[in-house]
């Protein structure tokens, strides 16, 4: 099964684009972010022509979350237990959640599209919602993989986050900016303490999957590595190979981040109509 993920930077506006990658490179389930849509505006017919299924998470012209898959998707899942939410509140004090997670079962692996909040700037409200974004999805999956211990999972997506210092082209470019700092950088490796693993990087060492559209970062080569595959053991112990897409950056029209992409080896269905062997 190979498995993408995928910050399309709007998907009304990239349709052609995504779809027409999909079935050039055979891809099973790509998980989507920054779909900057409602269900009612997603431009469902292109996947259908292209042999895919779509489930998506979509509020407003900002965030959302997507999966498309031709293989079918259960335990469809929008958010995650205790999941913070940021804006202005309502008349009960509440604050809106935003379309950022979404999980569904595909083939018996877990597979959750998330787009981390970006923190912005480190004084600003919307940093301390990261962090605390972070750490409730941490403690989610700590459960969730105590209750399902031997079943494949994968959080991909658009993490905001540059773990390594090799993950930004100058590191003294970002210096008290976001996406680099200690506490970022703490809830990242959370998720490592967790059993997760970047299956991505042992196959793909170097690479980055983000390039902004200004000053000329993608032909500089300044870019960053923020979108991450983090598997399971149990998920790790499935993949073949890996790969980050940079041709996706090139041409008309192109999302700032690129596809992720792994291969997984999974056990076939026993075939009941299989022709018998004689001794």
């Amino acid at each position: 099964m190979r498995v993408a993920t995928w910050n399309v930077n709007s998907i009304r506006a990239r349709v052609g684009r995504v779809t027409d990658w999909l079935v050039r490179e055979d891809i099973d389930v790509l998980a989507m972010q920054e779909i900057k849509c409602r269900e009612s505006q997603f431009p469902f017919e292109p996947f259908t022509a292209a042999g895919y299924d779509v489930e998506l998470h979509g509020l407003n012209q900002w965030n959302g979350v997507a999966f498309a898959s031709r293989l079918p998707m259960e335990d469809l899942t929008v958010g995650f237990e205790g999941v913070p939410g940021f804006g202005k509140p309502d008349e009960n004090g509440t604050l809106p959640t935003e379309a950022r997670a979404l999980g569904v079962t595909v083939d018996g692996v877990r597979l959750w599209s998330l787009y981390v909040p970006n923190g912005r700037e480190l004084d600003n409200p919307h940093y301390d919602y990261k962090l605390a974004w972070l750490k409730q999805l941490a403690a989610d999956t700590r459960a969730w993989m105590a209750e399902h211990p031997t079943t494949p999972l994968a959080l991909m997506g658009d993490w905001n986050i540059a773990p390594l210092d090799t993950d930004v082209w100058d590191l003294a470019a970002f210096e008290g900016s976001t996406h680099v700092s200690v506490p970022e950088r703490a809830a990242f490796a959370e998720f490592e303490q967790l059993g997760l693993s970047d299956v991505v990087r042992p196959l793909a060492p170097t690479g980055y999957t983000y390039w902004d559209y200004k000053q000329l970062r993608f032909p500089r080569n300044e870019g960053m590595r923020i979108d991450f595959i983090m598997g399971s053991p149990a998920f790790a112990s499935l993949v073949q190979d890996a790969r980050i897409d940079r041709n996706e950056r090139k041409g008309d029209a192109p999302s700032d981040h690129v596809p992720v992409v792994v291969d997984l080896a999974l056990e076939p269905e026993d075939d009941d109509d299989r022709p018998m062997i004689f001794g």
